[in-house]
């Protein structure tokens, strides 16, 4: 992985790992999602005009319908990731959704757009599934709470892993930019979730009344999270910027035990460390 590449990664983590805080802290529902969204739209409206304006790509219904499946896979973890925050712990939910998502995305992306797979690699994913076992089977105290986290963040992991594939693959054959990419996830998200949003008036407006810093937070840092792996995914194989963006895994447990008081911070930490060094692997093999 070049060093350009490996900058962007390790951005994005620290982006994604703030804005995945600051949603657990509000603890909102869908309204939370649509609230987001349409302000990230308005933010960064600038910025895509500019980006349309200077580089005039082609956005055939071909190029639009990629856009449009990758919205709707967006739209959907972020809705399980807000359900599995509501009912398991950010430092259980958060690194069994980021460790399963990138071994899930190299293998497909092996198979599907024809990467290579080396030892390094195969010893990285191992690494992750043994980290992720323990950080989440280890602890026995609220069986059913640490089964809930589980459930949740591995079906996330399957979602992140899918649009991870299809994202880089919209990138690379169609060359939709990463910034257009992105805002039409934005106005997807808003369009399609208004109606529900319009019968969730006063908790959004709760929100904003009493987390206005923390949603403007999450409207800047979620876009720009994975706008910058977008742009690494650019010239950079998916085997290489899955794993490697995983290092915010690290950063959310030390917020989710030191912050929020979830506690085990001892034990989470070991397995978290675990998952780390497979995700090195998986980014230096």
């Amino acid at each position: 992985m070049s060093t350009l590449a490996l900058a962007l990664v390790l951005a994005a983590a620290c982006c994604h790992a703030t804005w995945n805080f600051l949603v657990k802290r509000i603890n909102g529902g869908p309204e939370l999602v649509w609230l987001f969204s349409a302000i990230a739209a308005l933010l960064y409206l600038p910025v895509a005009i500019a980006v349309v304006v200077i580089q005039k790509p082609v956005l055939g219904w071909y190029e639009i319908a990629f856009c449009l499946v990758s919205a709707l896979l967006h739209m959907a973890y972020f809705l399980l990731l807000q359900q599995g925050y509501r009912k398991g712990d950010l430092s259980l939910v958060y690194p069994t959704a980021r460790a399963t998502g990138p071994f899930l995305a190299t293998a497909f992306a092996v198979v599907l757009l024809g990467e290579q797979l080396t030892a390094p690699v195969l010893a990285g994913g191992l690494a992750v599934i043994t980290g992720v076992f323990f950080l989440t089977g280890g602890l026995n105290r609220r069986a059913s709470h640490v089964s809930s986290s589980l459930l949740f963040g591995l079906m996330a992991g399957v979602l992140i892993s899918t649009y991870t594939v299809w994202d880089a693959y919209t990138l690379r054959a169609l060359l939709v930019p990463p910034l257009v990419l992105e805002y039409a996830s934005m106005l997807a998200r808003t369009a399609l979730l208004a109606p529900y949003a319009v019968t969730r008036r006063a908790a959004m407006a709760g929100h904003w009344r009493d987390h206005r810093l923390a949603v403007l937070g999450i409207a800047v840092f979620n876009p720009l999270a994975y706008l910058l792996v977008l742009v690494a995914l650019v010239f950079t194989p998916v085997v290489y910027v899955a794993p490697a963006r995983e290092v915010s895994v690290l950063i959310t447990v030390l917020m989710g035990t030191l912050i929020l008081g979830e506690g085990e911070l001892r034990k989470r930490m070991v397995w978290a460390s675990l998952i780390l060094a497979g995700m090195v692997l998986l980014a230096t093999g």
